[in-house]
């Protein structure tokens, strides 16, 4: 057990060093209420972290704070690379196509409408929308909501993406189709992404790391290293280990 913890703070602090996203002494206060207290943490290119913490921690707050959305009270954020962030609700325009609801970020940018359009066609068949482009988001299922959400994401990006607990209001089923569509596509495409989850499981699934956050205020209580099944993380679900790292997380909250 040494060796293997050695090992992974070993690997954390070689990603630390390549991180596209890096905080130090985060904090943030709305008036009287501390939302946040010196939080800090990294993620490596490429890297899957996860944000876990009960509902009022600070998590969507955090991200608005990588975003720029809201500023720091104190410490400093590092962010080398375009972030695109997708919160829970898959906000498309009603009035909209499938396909200009995913290249909408790109037209508010000022990008030509034909080479938008044509990198989105591109990518269709491998998010499973294909026959679907000129469809509206009313016709959608939840997932495919999502799906489209994930591809405008990842096309104002390109490279790290921030996911605000993406399949929350999903139900169980779809939930976990969602989450393995995911990490496929994670590994297609080669995007680092940090994801927030107050889903315990969710995250030992998921994730190659996970950033453990106290109730309000949000401090930091563990990062953990989720070192079993790295090749294929859906055998984590029948691994001995998930259980083992569960209740370790739970005692951690």
């Amino acid at each position: 057990m040494q060796d293997r913890t050695l090992a992974g703070k070993a690997n954390s602090a070689a990603r630390e060093c390549d991180a596209l996203i890096r905080l130090d002494r985060i904090s943030k206060s709305y008036g009287a209420s501390e939302i946040l207290k010196d939080i800090a943490l990294h993620v490596g290119k490429g890297e899957f972290v996860s944000i876990l913490g009960p509902s009022g921690s600070g998590k969507s707050t955090l991200f608005n704070i990588i975003s720029g959305l809201v500023p720091a009270d104190e410490g400093t954020v590092h962010v080398n690379g375009q972030i695109g962030y997708m919160q829970q609700k898959d906000l498309l325009l009603p009035w909209k196509t499938v396909l200009d609801n995913i290249v909408l970020a790109l037209d508010l940018k000022g990008q030509d409408k034909k080479a938008s359009r044509a990198k989105a066609e591109a990518l269709i068949d491998r998010i499973g929308l294909r026959g679907y482009e000129r469809k509206y988001p009313s016709e959608l299922s939840g997932g495919m909501k999502q799906r489209a959400s994930f591809l405008r994401t990842f096309l104002a990006s390109g490279e790290i993406m921030l996911l605000d607990e993406p399949f929350g209001a999903l139900d169980s089923i779809t939930k976990s189709n969602m989450q393995t569509w995911l990490l496929e596509m994670q590994k297609a495409l080669g995007i680092t992404i940090l994801f927030i989850t107050h889903d315990i499981e969710e995250a030992i699934l998921l994730s190659d790391r996970i950033y453990v956050l106290s109730s309000r205020p949000g401090v930091l209580k563990e990062e953990l290293e989720v070192g079993f099944n790295r090749e294929n993380k859906r055998e984590r679900l029948v691994n001995p280990e998930l259980l083992i790292m569960k209740e370790a997380i739970k005692g951690l909250l």
